[in-house]
């Protein structure tokens, strides 16, 4: 039994053209939301935090460690067996006339130093202490504090014990510098500040 084809209207095949145009616009809308969809599921497969701290966004990679690190809070102490502990600390204001502490001559004393770390590891920290008299360099000292990681608690590096010069010479007033920086040469703390040495204790500490 063979099959009737009737012939197709004009009008009728335009509104069949019509149809299957907006079969098709609704199947590519489909496609579209299908593919938007996806995409958005992959971006938020990739927003993900993994136990080192980093952040995976798509193709990128952002690291936490990419952030500078910074020392603060530093402060100074200097520790005498015969007086109380005597503490510099940022801000403060020091002149020739107006220096900071006095030493007695023959003293032994000790330095220690305390500061917190932030952002990320400081890596290769070192400490330089230089000294001058009457514009003459008289001591210049490096310690290598080491490698820190960051943390709300201070960190205290004390240093070994020295003893004050004595003598006509040795008493009067000295300058020092000191600074802190790390391996790649970044500064944290670059102070100048003024102290005596004389032949005793001051009456105040």
């Amino acid at each position: 039994m063979s099959a009737i084809v009737e012939p197709i209207s004009p009008s009728k095949a335009l509104i069949m053209d019509t149809m299957m145009d907006e079969n098709n616009q609704q199947e590519n809308m489909k496609m579209l939301d299908d593919e938007s969809l996806r995409e958005e599921q992959l971006l938020e497969s990739d927003y993900s935090t993994s136990d080192e701290g980093m952040f995976l966004v798509s193709k990128f990679t952002i690291h936490i460690n990419e952030l500078e690190p910074e020392v603060q809070e530093p402060k100074l102490y200097i520790i005498c067996p015969e007086r109380p502990e005597l503490v510099l600390c940022e801000p403060f204001f020091s002149t020739p006339k107006e220096c900071l502490f006095t030493l007695k001559e023959a003293s032994r004393y000790k330095l220690k130093f305390s500061f917190t770390v932030s952002n990320n590891v400081v890596c290769g920290l070192k400490y330089i202490n230089t000294t001058w008299k009457t514009g003459v360099r008289v001591d210049k000292s490096q310690v290598m504090l080491g490698t820190f990681e960051p943390r709300k608690e201070p960190y205290v590096y004390e240093l070994e014990e020295d003893v004050t010069p004595s003598g006509v010479f040795a008493r009067g007033l000295y300058t020092t510098r000191t600074q802190v920086i790390d391996e790649k040469e970044r500064c944290y703390v670059d102070i100048t500040y003024y102290f005596d040495i004389q032949r005793q204790w001051p009456e105040s500490p």
